[in-house]
Parts: C-alpha cells; structure tokens; sequence
C-alpha cells in the first residue's frame, strides 16, 4: 500500500489542505475578537472557509450555525481526500470512516436517552458523508424515538451486533452504548490491520494507533478506579480488547493495585512511564492529545508517503474544528485570550 508512486497524488493535495489549517497565532487573533459575528467574518476570510462560506451573512450566524459549518468541513474534507485516493488508501479510510458514523449514533443516542426528538437539522452536516460513505441511512436516524427503534434501523449494519448484546442488559446506560460502539470500532482496527496493510503502512497504523489504545486503557484504569472506585471485573470490561506497549500484566497489575500509590509505582515501570518524563497517572488525560499528535506528526514527517500521512492530515483536521469550537465559545463568553488559549492548547 506504501510507496512514493501510489502516494505521491494525495500527498501533494494532503499538503496544501494542510497548510490551510488554523495556526496558533489565528487562534490567538481570534480570541481578540468581540464577538462571534466577527469570528464568523474572521473564518470567511481565511482559506480554509472561503469558498464555502463566501455567500453567507456573517452577521446572521449564530453560534450553533457556525458549529455545524465547521463539522461539515470535517466531512467535506474527507471526501475530498476520497476522491483523490486509490483502491488501496480508501480501504483505510473506509475503516476510519467508521467514527464518523458512530459520532452520529451517540449524538441520537444521546438524544433518546435525554427524551429529546434529533432535529433533522442536526443531521445535516452529516447528510452528504452518509450519502456516499455510509450505508446508515441517516434521516431515519432522525426519526428514532427509542433505543429499540434506533437498533432495529441498524438491521444489517456492523453495528447491529455490538448494540443487541447491550440492549439484552436491563438499565443499560447511554456509556454502556456507547462504550460498545467504540471497542467495536478499536477492535475492528486492531483485528484488520494487517490484512489491509502491509511494509511501512502496518509498522506506522500498528505504532500510531496501538498507543493510542494503549493511552486509553491507562486514562480509563485511572479514572474508573479513582472516580467511580469500580471492582477490578467491572473495569476490565471497560478495556480495550489489545495492548501494545503496555504489557497485560502490567495491565492486571494496575487494574488490581489497593492504592493509588501502588498504582504510580507501576506506572513508573511500564513503557510509558520511562519513555515520557513528564507523564504520570495523574496528567494521563491531559497529556493523551500531546502524545497522539506527537506520534502522528513524527510518522508523517517521517514517511510522508504513507498512511500516517492520511490519518495525521485527518487528527488535525478534527481537532482543528475543536479547537475553533472552544475558541468561539470562550469568546462568547468573555473568557481571558490568555486562558482561552491554554483551553485550545490542552485540547
């Protein structure tokens, strides 16, 4: 799947989204600003929103307009990586498309268990994705009232299975849903890899996402155990299903520690606590973003003719849209530019 031929279209493309996305110093400038209409006018000026948003009113736009504005160019931007890709690349962007499909589930989930209808206008930055990605048909989505009616829309859907097995459980929480649906998605991942990759492409998917997994088990040890204090079985149901780095013993070592102290200590001796000086059992949360972009932007400097190159251009993406996000709200709200950026920075 690797090589600079069969990359080297969608790299150059990749590059010039790349270098249309939100600097630091915008997000600073942006923070500056009074209200949200002008962050509205700032956006359609940039390149990135341009075209797109040329005919709308920026003083018309209210905040939840621009939220779902800047979510579509999420999806905008996939399908414009899509369209440029070969046979081989759209098989991993087939596979991360899932997430996608699976935000939209917990948004209606969300909503059933909060007894709200989903506004088909929620829906409709999503509406062209699913058009042509999807086999969900994400209008009927819209229609579901219960989780019953939700799952049975899902008849024939990878997603069918995983949610049945929840539903089976009397007081099945909205978690419960949604957690299934994610070590569904990380173990399809986990399970694929290496029949869809190969060379490169697999040492740099196995590295940027068995961290990732790795990072998630560690912030859901330590936050089941010192915020909700679960019983070891409980918390192993919580896991995902692989590891990397981190070893199953240290796993079950941590899992088990009778104190937070001798949780530490074991931390301390696992992969990640020597490799990241700074990192400890009690920043996890706070240092999983730092860590994920790090890999990532390390295996596309260093490969840019791969898949790290995709799922890099993708992270960042998203997060961009986070970070606009947050920055719109703490300007809305007349939060400090210099602790709105930190907000952005930690995101």
């Amino acid at each position: 799947m690797g090589g600079v031929l069969s990359y080297s279209g969608l790299s150059t493309k990749i590059r010039a989204m790349q270098s249309r996305l939100t600097t630091m110093n915008q997000f600073e400038e942006i923070l500056q600003l009074a209200d949200v209409q002008q962050v509205a006018a700032y956006l359609k000026r940039m390149p990135e929103y341009s075209s797109k948003w040329n005919s709308l009113d920026e003083t018309t736009l209210h905040r939840g307009q621009i939220e779902k504005l800047l979510k579509k160019s999420i999806f905008q931007n996939f399908s414009r990586l899509y369209h440029f890709a070969n046979p081989e690349q759209r098989k991993f962007l087939d596979l991360y498309s899932s997430r996608y499909e699976i935000r939209v589930l917990k948004e209606v989930m969300t909503n059933i268990f909060d007894h709200r209808a989903t506004d088909p206008v929620d829906v409709s930055p999503y509406r062209d994705f699913f058009r042509h990605h999807s086999k969900i048909d994400v209008d009927r989505l819209t229609t579901c009232a219960t989780m019953e009616e939700l799952i049975n829309s899902l008849k024939g859907n990878e997603f069918y299975h995983p949610l049945c097995k929840i539903q089976e459980h009397e007081n099945a929480l909205l978690f419960d849903y949604g957690m299934a649906l994610d070590l569904y998605y990380f173990t399809q991942i986990w399970n694929l890899k290496k029949k869809l990759f190969s060379g490169k492409d697999l040492e740099e998917i196995t590295r940027t996402y068995g961290e990732k997994f790795d990072m998630l088990n560690l912030q859901f040890i330590q936050r089941s155990k010192r915020c909700y204090g679960m019983q070891p079985a409980d918390i192993y149901a919580l896991l995902i299903p692989m590891n990397y780095k981190l070893k199953k013993e240290e796993i079950t070592a941590m899992v088990e520690a009778p104190t937070e102290e001798e949780s530490r200590r074991i931390f301390q001796k696992t992969w990640y606590g020597a490799k990241y000086d700074k990192l400890s059992i009690a920043n996890l949360e706070e240092f999983y973003n730092y860590i994920l972009r790090t890999v990532l932007e390390k295996e596309a400097h260093r490969n840019p003719y791969s898949v790290a190159m995709i799922y890099s251009y993708l992270y960042h993406k998203e997060h961009e849209v986070n970070r606009l996000t947050i920055a719109i709200e703490c300007v809305r709200y007349g939060v400090a530019p210099a602790e709105a950026i930190e907000y952005i920075k930690n995101n």
